[in-house]
């Protein structure tokens, strides 16, 4: 059955994907890990820590599988899908490790096959062969993501949505370049390119002005608009939602006419073939989440992330399936949102930075809690780059983090050059999340915490005295690594 997202025409493209792959598992068990996350929240770091923590052995206490010793050895694979760029793994660890220079953020969607071999933990499967699992996982950005709901919208509703936006208090002065040249064009006027790509312009620079730290607005569709790749400069990227729309239908050669025709052929030759090709094709998925920059941004930011992710999540096909099913329809069953960062807090509020998390997807939650499929909430660092430690002060003992902050850091005002450490009290979250999600009068300050958000560089990974590098250090990969492969290896 066809979806709000979907025609027949999809599912049957679904379908033969699914038994193919279905086929192939046959012979080959994999499961395919989605891995998004809107910008900044870690999606590179995240994989490239997983993937060096099973070559390389890690610390993983948390992790049955290893904690057991059933992992007999990891290694990487050829890809499957030779149309998929390769997540490059060596680059992005290299620059971690040798360099001490986080990767730079995911643009485009990406793929890399690791196989763990493993002992089952039934004496009777051990009898026959040692388990295999493939594990292939798929890197896309959580701004293509946000683009599926748009798959249910007519170029009206996208505008009408998007002017809304626009108007709130926390976007109106960005959008307002925007708004002010869409509403001086008529939308029956013919059709001129010059208007088409000005207002894609200022469009565009209103997105990416929404994105920055300041603001950090996380709901921006449509996503290639600031991740374009081989699409920049395309009729498909070359238009923009017009906030005054009449509503009598569009001339035929009119501005509203081209704007319409771009925006569907967006959908249709961006937007569908990423759901049919990746999406719909993913076995579980981890969301990351930077909550932390969100609630240092401000209440705004926070529910503009909680409506962000409400929209992902939607997108989502959750559930279990029966056996029959799961041959022609593929459904996530297991979803991990990740809090990303925790080592930039102390330990002692890292149950409060899961609770943030936890009230941030809680009305998207019941939508894939209902299906059958299985929700877990986690705060986490995929590469740790603090280590904790007190102070004293004024009698007090403070509890700190301590780390390299990176080139251009400031904290009170004193400027960091990347080569010195530091010792920075955090701050404490607030025990009651609902701090965070109460608007509050402009005339007086919010009753938030201060949290000093502070970048780390990644840590200095030490040496055996055989010069072998140690595994990446991390808060709750361990945990996260038995959520989403666990049950895949008993």
């Amino acid at each position: 059955m066809s979806s709000p997202i979907t025609s027949f025409t999809d599912e049957a493209l679904i379908a033969f994907d699914t038994l193919a792959d279905r086929a192939s598992n046959l012979i080959q068990p994999t499961l395919r890990l989605g891995v998004t996350g809107l910008s900044r929240a870690g999606k590179t770091v995240f994989i490239t820590a997983l993937v060096h923590n099973l070559l390389h052995g890690g610390r993983l206490p948390m992790f049955e599988a290893a904690h057991s010793g059933r992992l007999a050895r990891s290694f990487l694979e050829p890809q499957p899908d030779d149309a998929v760029p390769r997540f490059q793994y060596e680059d992005h660890a290299a620059r971690m490790i040798s360099d001490r220079i986080w990767p730079d953020s995911t643009r485009a969607i990406s793929e890399l096959r690791l196989v763990v071999e493993y002992e089952s933990a039934s004496g009777w499967n051990r009898f026959f062969s040692g388990g295999r699992l493939c594990l292939d996982i798929v890197d896309y950005p959580g701004e293509w993501l946000l683009d599926l709901p748009l798959l249910g919208q007519d170029f009206a509703a996208f505008s009408l949505n998007a002017a809304s936006l626009a108007r709130s208090p926390v976007r109106a002065d960005l959008a307002a370049p925007w708004l002010e040249k869409a509403g001086t064009i008529d939308p029956h006027k013919p059709a001129d390119e010059a208007d088409a790509r000005e207002l894609a312009r200022l469009f565009t620079n209103y997105l990416r002005a929404c994105k920055q730290d300041e603001r950090a607005l996380s709901t921006l569709p449509p996503g290639r608009f600031l991740m374009p790749g081989d699409l920049d400069g395309s009729p498909a990227l070359t238009f923009a939602p017009l906030p005054n729309l009449p509503d009598t239908p569009a001339p035929k050669g009119s501005l509203m006419a081209m704007m319409e025709r771009r925006y569907e052929s967006y959908k249709s030759v961006v937007v569908k073939p990423f759901f049919r090709e990746h999406v719909a094709r993913l076995d579980r998925q981890i969301v990351l989440i930077d909550a932390m920059q969100a609630m240092n941004a401000g209440h705004e930011a926070v529910i503009d992330l909680e409506r962000a992710l409400s929209d992902v999540l939607s997108c989502f096909r959750p559930g279990s399936g029966s056996l029959l099913t799961s041959l022609v329809s593929r459904r996530i069953d297991k979803v991990l949102i990740a809090a990303t960062k925790a080592d930039h807090l102390h330990h002692e509020s890292h149950d409060r930075l899961e609770a943030i998390a936890r009230r941030i997807v809680e009305r998207a939650s019941s939508h894939i809690g209902s299906s059958g499929a299985d929700i877990e909430v986690l705060a986490m660092a995929a590469v740790r780059a603090t280590r904790e430690a007190t102070v004293r002060q004024d009698g007090e003992e403070l509890p700190v983090i301590v780390g390299t902050p990176l080139d251009g850091e400031r904290i009170s005002g004193e400027l960091f050059d990347g080569k010195r450490k530091t010792a920075i009290f955090p701050g404490d979250l607030p025990k009651n999340p609902d701090a965070f999600f109460k608007a509050v009068d402009a005339a007086s300050k919010p009753p938030l915490p201060d949290i000093n958000i502070v970048r780390f560089r990644p840590p200095l990974i030490e040496e055996t005295e055989n010069g072998i590098k140690l595994s990446l250090p991390h808060i709750r990969l361990d945990r996260a690594l038995d959520y989403l492969l666990g049950d895949r290896l008993a």
